[in-house]
């Protein structure tokens, strides 16, 4: 079965072509500056063959539709028709507490994700401007969505729960909800598997550091808390936004600065996290050249970074009275080996033995970097989400082809 994924941002839409028979990726690629000038698709087929085209792409379905003709064009495709795509998977960034899995997509489906776009209104909406076009352009075909949000819906109440008005959370559905849920789930089961462990039996802290950058605890296979919360700016410190806030300093800060909702929300999401600390960059191995280079706000982002990391590695050990997988993923814990050194090095007090020569230079690529004798394994594992989004879109069109 050949399963098309699409992950569609507000001016962006990623794809990725799977063959599941083989489960290998075909094709994948970019459409980017939706609506934009200079728009574009870029696409990579798996022999290594590269199309750029240039166009007017007014729309997602516009952008589509470009996907879907250059995964049939003679010269860059990947399929001799479109028919050959049997289902298609999405990302859906909330699926508030509707959804604690992937959902097969009709219109109760898509009446559900509506409701979530006020919690979600940088997401949600694109995301279901993809499933709308493709019902548009090929009604027949068989949706599948997959959640962020949907694997944190094991977290217990008082897990989730805001010490607000409990009157709030009934009217309006404040709450905790997670996000990189995929990610998460991905690389716990995949480190399991790797370490012939059994996942229900576990107690695994997963962290995923990327530009956007979440922890979560794993106890027995299902999520008992994590880092984002009702929106992705709760918890660590990230690119570009704060992390975990003082709420009163943020009404000082509208105060003093005079600022409304919308400035103060660009605030928390674009111009802190590191780049607002150090006024160097968002990205961690230029701040980490600045650091080396004598640069004091980069020294200082950089060691808040891991001191907030460090802090809810050792707040997850705790609630779950143990861990036994240590696990990083994403851009930034796939790759930055001086990052997993130093979080690690802060559960050597709990029998974690680290491998410093196993993790030098390795960059996404599963591996072990604890020594054998370590009551806690390390692992890097890299994230997948796109092939969970095609297996989950396997699972339940499979039945009904």
């Amino acid at each position: 079965m050949k399963i098309l994924v699409l992950n569609c941002g507000s001016s962006s839409i990623k794809y990725q072509l799977f063959d599941m028979k083989k489960e290998e990726v075909l094709a994948k690629g970019i459409v980017d500056k939706i609506a934009m000038k200079g728009a574009s698709l870029t696409n990579k087929r798996i022999d290594g063959d590269k199309a750029y085209l240039e166009g007017e792409i007014i729309d997602h379905q516009a952008g589509i539709e470009y996907i879907l003709g250059v995964l049939i064009s003679k010269e860059h495709g990947s399929l001799k028709e479109i028919s050959e795509i049997q289902a298609v998977g999405h990302r859906v960034a909330h699926g508030g507490e509707s959804f604690n899995k992937s959902e097969f997509v009709n219109d109760n489906t898509i009446y559900e994700i509506e409701k979530c776009i006020e919690l979600a209104p940088l997401h949600n909406p694109a995301n279901l401007n993809g499933i709308l076009a493709m019902k548009n352009l090929l009604p027949d075909l068989p949706q599948v969505a997959t959640f962020d949000t949907a694997f944190h819906q094991s977290m217990p109440d008082y897990s989730y729960m805001y010490a607000i008005p409990y009157s709030l959370y009934k009217k309006y559905g404040i709450r905790r909800y997670g996000f990189h849920g995929t990610s998460h789930k991905f690389v716990a089961q995949r480190a399991c598997e790797l370490l012939g462990k059994n996942f229900e039996e576990q107690k695994i802290i997963t962290c995923h550091l990327g530009n956007g950058a979440s922890i979560a605890a794993i106890k027995n296979g299902k999520s008992m808390d994590t880092s984002m919360g009702l929106t992705p700016v709760e918890g660590l410190m990230m690119g570009t936004r704060t992390g975990d806030l003082d709420a009163g300093a943020l009404t000082y800060i509208m105060s003093k600065e005079e600022i409304g909702v919308q400035t103060a929300n660009t605030l928390i999401n674009k111009h802190s996290g590191v780049l607002g600390v150090s006024g160097v960059s968002s990205d961690m191995r230029e701040l980490e050249n600045a650091s080396k280079k004598g640069n004091e706000r980069a020294k200082l982002a950089l060691k808040m970074y891991y001191h907030r990391v460090k802090k809810y590695v050792g707040a997850y050990a705790a609630i779950m009275e143990g861990v036994n997988i240590l696990i990083f993923t994403g851009g930034i814990g796939e790759n930055d080996d001086n990052l997993r050194e130093k979080i690690s090095h802060s559960l050597s007090f709990a029998g974690l033995k680290f491998d410093t020569e196993k993790n030098k230079g390795v960059r996404s690529k599963d591996m072990i970097i604890s020594k054998e004798n370590s009551k806690i394994i390390t692992m890097i594992i890299p994230t997948n989400e796109e092939f969970v989004i095609a297996k989950d879109t396997f699972d339940i069109v499979k039945n009904i082809l």
